[in-house]
Parts: structure tokens; C-alpha cells; sequence
């Protein structure tokens, strides 16, 4: 997944004329979150621009080891009539798709009464989006500071690998109401 996100914004960005429609950044909000979320952000019109993300997870919370990724475009309407697109305040509507592994372990008793850790599995697939508001700066035409914030909304399913197995997993903070936030730093061209 990695190297074709790579692949695209290097096609993107070949077939760029101007030296700075494009910006690739990176959330630095997400690794308090213990997630790696990149951005690639392509001009379209002097008013407008599209952005895809992508996010990837590996963490425990409580006892269930969460990993996955999320693909995240965004169209985005920049409302700053003295400056070009990518920079000054916009709005961008946004669709999100998660695909999650959830696993946690827990106790399994035979007849016998002995006890054995059984591991059980999900996937958790979401989809969902949101509106974000944000502004962002690009300083000496080469550096770009973004900050966004906005409400999401996401449904889901979990589908356990196992039917009969003894975990239950929480979902609520991957479906329903939340929140898109971040601050990304990122490089012009």
C-alpha cells in the first residue's frame, strides 16, 4: 500500500507545469495515537484542490492490538480570494475507509476445568466522512503548515474469524460521531 501511494503521487506530481501545486505532509499529531498519517495534496484550480491520505495503525488499547490503515480523500474549496489554492482558509468535504484487525486474548476452559489462552480475531471495516475547516501556509514556497479540524461520522461492521470465540470488541471510537483533527508539516513542489 505504501509503494503504490508512492507510485501515485510520483505520477501526479510528474505531470505537474507549475512548481508548487503539489504538497506532500505528514500529521504530527498522529503519533500520539500511535499512527502514521501522510498526505499528498494536488492543486486544481486556483480555488480548489484534492488530497488523499493515508493512515496506518499498530496499537494496544486496553487488550486488544489494533492494526490496519485508513484511506482518506478530500476535496478541498479554499475561500482566501487574494491567494492561490493550497494556501489560506478552506473547507474540504471528505470520505474515509478504514479496514482494521482487532485481536485480544482470553481465557478458554476445557471439561476438565484447565485453562488456555485462546487469541480471538475481527475485521472492523468502516466507512464514513465528514467536513473539515481548516488554513493552510506555505512559507518561502517550499514549506506548508496545515491545521484542520472538522466533524466525521463512520459505520461499520466487525466480523469475528472465529464465531464461538470469547472476545467482544468494542468499536466505539472507530463508528459514530467524532472528530478530524490534525496539524501537518509538509514540503511544496
Amino acid at each position: 500500500m505504501k509503494k503504490l501511494l508512492t507510485a501515485a503521487a510520483l505520477v501526479l506530481a510528474a505531470g505537474s507545469a507549475s512548481a508548487q501545486s503539489n504538497i506532500v505532509k505528514v500529521n504530527v499529531l498522529s503519533p500520539l495515537v500511535h499512527t502514521g498519517s501522510f498526505f499528498y495534496e494536488r492543486q486544481l484550480t486556483v480555488a480548489s484542490s484534492l488530497e488523499l491520505g493515508g493512515l496506518f495503525t499498530s496499537w494496544t488499547v486496553l487488550d486488544t492490538k489494533i492494526t490496519g490503515f485508513a484511506l482518506t480523500p478530500e476535496y478541498r474549496f479554499y475561500l482566501s480570494a487574494n491567494k492561490p489554492a493550497l494556501q489560506g482558509f478552506y473547507v474540504g468535504p471528505f470520505l474515509r475507509y478504514q479496514n482494521l484487525t482487532l485481536k485480544n486474548d482470553y481465557e478458554a476452559y476445557d471439561e476438565n476445568g484447565n485453562a488456555t489462552t485462546q487469541t480471538n480475531e475481527a475485521a472492523l471495516n468502516t466507512f464514513g466522512g465528514g467536513v473539515v475547516v481548516g488554513h493552510q501556509w506555505v512559507f518561502k514556497q517550499r514549506f506548508a503548515l496545515d491545521a484542520f479540524l472538522g466533524p466525521s461520522y463512520n459505520g461499520g461492521t466487525v466480523k469475528e474469524k472465529d464465531p464461538n470465540g470469547g472476545g467482544s470488541f468494542d468499536t466505539a471510537g472507530f463508528s459514530g460521531f467524532g472528530l478530524r483533527t490534525g496539524i501537518a508539516f509538509g514540503v511544496a513542489f
